[in-house]
């Protein structure tokens, strides 16, 4: 069992651009030579957090309100805020805020052995790292700039990852994967 931040940035290090647009990474569609990648990935997970604006993101891109039905996880899902969130009907959501070890810990029963997926923001992935809950990331690099927007990850991390892999995508996509502990 692994607790993966696993996602997409660009060169410059932002996951979404200053409107918190992902536009800047569909422009690309699907790369042939990563249609298994992101499958194996969510095949092996088996709980997953993500902050508020990414839930917010997911369910406005997605329509969810009027289409829970469109809701892509059959996994847990824990969604960190300090306010009140719609629910969607029929997923497994459950909210949390504060200290993010004690949730940690339900996160890891939840999976039952499966990896533990951090999706984002990066300001709640640095609060895994701080507690050192984090094992892996896994960047899929986009050929693009986007000069500001939501930071890959607000902590200053002194300590060297070490490099598990770098495969070439498509001639697009450099996947990167670091252990961090």
């Amino acid at each position: 069992m692994k607790t993966q931040y696993y996602t997409a940035t660009s060169i410059d290090g932002y996951i979404a651009d200053e409107h918190n647009s992902l536009d800047w990474l569909f422009q690309f569609g699907e790369i042939d030579s990563m249609e298994d990648d992101y499958p194996d990935f969510i095949e092996a997970a088996g709980a997953m957090a993500m902050g508020s604006t990414t839930y917010q993101w997911i369910i406005e891109h997605e329509d969810l309100l009027a289409h829970p039905e469109k809701w892509p996880y059959t996994i847990p899902t824990w969604v960190f805020s300090h306010r009140e969130l719609p629910t969607i009907p029929g997923a497994d959501i459950r909210f949390a805020s504060g200290d993010v070890a004690g949730v940690h810990a339900e996160m890891v029963t939840a999976a039952s052995g499966r990896n533990v997926w951090l999706v984002g923001g990066g300001d709640l992935v640095g609060q895994f790292h701080d507690h050192g809950l984090v094992d892996e990331i896994i960047l899929s690099v986009a050929p693009v700039t986007l000069g500001a927007g939501a930071p890959l990850l607000p902590r200053k991390i002194t300590q060297p990852m070490r490099l598990i892999s770098a495969v070439n995508r498509g001639d697009v996509f450099a996947v990167l994967t670091y252990a961090v502990r």
